[in-house]
């Protein structure tokens, strides 16, 4: 397969572009700086498979109703120490934001808290919301499903049955946070549509087609599609695999129990109809300053993290790393480089915007 040809576009040029296409699409301006913020900030840390390369499928579901603008979260039932929230079909960085908002509060007041939230649209990249947990000094720990949405196969099938059932586990620490965040899925479904815009291929093992084979080629999943423009799961029949094979189909199970049928808003399948999806998180808060000794544990933590970094590497020049580092080394890099976007990728986005009258930058 041939290299990525990538465009480079600068941070506040591409956000400023991002929001401009979201007010067209009939979103708050407040509203549209969120979901602009967000999408780029995913493309920052690296996590390419939630940032801009969304920007068609999010005006595409807006136009269908699949996901509403400018919702508020509903409040389903109440316990003090516990919540179950509705999104309401917002747009996942609205609803999920005062999700994590609400969970945030009653921990920071409790010393822990636990928010179901069901209904949501995409709320992109699971570690935000982590991360801004952190940011108030708390634990918290976040499982996701998709509910409507079918793209992995379990350990030992070639039939989809889960949804990329993401989740996240956020630590604060004085140095600075430790963030897990990953889909349990062997890739995330937006590392295909990358792969499939001309961006980074996928590992030859990501995907297995109907057949039981091992495949890296995109149309395992989205069947046939042109160059540029959108990609359906549904015209493909092939699926995800799952990532570690059992550990990675075991947790997938957990988030679609937890994030989906604990909340109310439906596990991955069976589906009846093809159409609206939406997310379901179950949200754990925790505030070491209540539970314990906070400088202890900051100590403890600090040592250990300390200690796993000084692990001699097994390549050399290549630091052992702790989770988040990562996504901190490229948002320093791609703050100065711009964000790299492929071609195919960044054309999907500029018809996207000039199908609501937009111009590009």
């Amino acid at each position: 397969m041939a290299e990525p040809d990538y465009v480079f576009i600068p941070v506040t040029e591409l956000e400023n572009f991002v929001t401009r296409i979201f007010s067209a699409s009939g979103c708050s301006a407040e509203e549209s700086a969120r979901i602009s913020n967000h999408l780029v900030g995913a493309n920052l840390s690296g996590h390419d498979s939630h940032g801009v390369d969304r920007v068609p499928r999010y005006v595409e579901w807006k136009r269908a109703g699949y996901v509403l603008p400018d919702q508020k979260i509903s409040v389903i039932s109440d316990g003090g120490a516990f919540a179950l929230l509705d999104g309401n079909f917002g747009f996942g960085q609205t609803v999920a934001k005062q999700a994590t908002e609400f969970g945030i509060a009653r921990a920071l007041e409790k010393g822990s808290c636990i928010v179901g939230m069901r209904n949501a649209g995409h709320i992109g990249r699971t570690g935000d919301y982590a991360e801004m947990a952190t940011a108030q000094g708390l634990i918290s720990i976040h499982f996701v499903n998709v509910a409507g949405s079918v793209l992995v196969a379990p350990f030992g099938g070639k039939e989809r049955r889960f949804s990329t059932a993401p989740m996240s586990i956020g630590v604060p620490l004085p140095g600075g946070p430790v963030i897990l965040d990953f889909a349990t899925s062997f890739v995330a479904e937006g590392k295909v549509l990358v792969a499939s815009n001309g961006g980074k291929a996928l590992p030859d093992t990501a995907l297995i087609t109907a057949d039981g084979e091992m495949s890296g080629d995109p149309h395992t999943l989205y069947g046939p599609y042109a160059q540029v423009g959108p990609r359906s799961p549904s015209n493909g029949t092939g699926a995800i695999r799952a990532f570690g094979d059992h550990k990675g189909s075991g947790l997938a199970l957990m988030c679609e129990l937890l994030a989906g049928a604990l909340t109310g808003g439906g596990t991955s399948g069976p589906i009846t109809e093809r159409g609206r999806i939406a997310n379901g998180m179950l949200s754990i808060y925790l505030s070491p300053q209540h539970f314990g000794d906070e400088d202890a544990f900051h100590q403890a933590a600090a040592d250990y993290l300390a200690w796993i970094k000084s692990c001699a590497p097994a390549v050399a020049d290549s630091p052992v790393l702790v989770p988040g580092e990562p996504e901190n080394h490229r948002r320093a890099a791609r703050t100065v480089s711009g964000v790299p976007l492929a071609r195919d990728a960044w054309q999907s986005i500029l018809d996207t915007a000039a199908s609501l009258g937009i111009n590009g930058p």
